[in-house]
């Protein structure tokens, strides 16, 4: 839905906006609908999943992924060639998202936090994904765009399988 103001909307008529909009993201991603999940992306935006805890700086410090927007761009173009033999036949996802609170309205921008749960089936067998996940939202021509995404998945500290899919 097309939004003029995000600061002047009704708290409630807000978070619906957000919500459905996170909702729509997490179904490009578990569809594999690339096109849809990078048209999401402003041209300013991070994505990034750190490692070895959450308050990490992704500047000094190792990260599972910590992309700008030509990276997210060289990510989706990798995903779409069908060469990852990780994802060869692709990883059937559902994910739940949950616990949806907006943090901070300013101006065209808002911070929000949710809890993901990632249901992955592949050829390697099931993995169950956990992640508190932030994001910065920016009103864009009417409609919202990740500006920023941090998955902050909860194992890690720990050794984990191959990230080949859009967590």
């Amino acid at each position: 839905a097309v939004v003029s103001d995000l600061a002047t909307l009704p708290p409630l008529e807000l978070f619906h906006h957000v919500s459905q909009f996170l909702f729509m993201e997490a179904r490009f991603q578990d569809t594999h609908d690339y096109d849809g999940w990078e048209a999401l992306w402003t041209d300013d935006a991070i994505y990034w999943v750190p490692a070895n805890g959450h308050d990490t700086d992704p500047e000094h410090q190792m990260s599972i992924l910590y992309d700008n927007r030509s990276r997210i761009s060289i990510r989706i173009k990798q995903l779409k060639t069908g060469r990852h033999h990780t994802q060869t036949p692709r990883s059937e996802l559902a994910r739940t998202l949950s616990n949806i609170e907006l943090m901070d309205v300013r101006g065209d921008e808002v911070d929000v936090i949710a809890n993901a749960v990632i249901f992955e089936d592949n050829m390697r067998g099931e993995t169950l994904w956990a992640s508190r996940n932030s994001y910065t939202l920016r009103l864009d021509a009417g409609l919202l765009k990740l500006v920023r995404k941090k998955v902050g998945l909860v194992n890690n500290h720990k050794p984990i399988y191959t990230l080949s899919f859009l967590v």
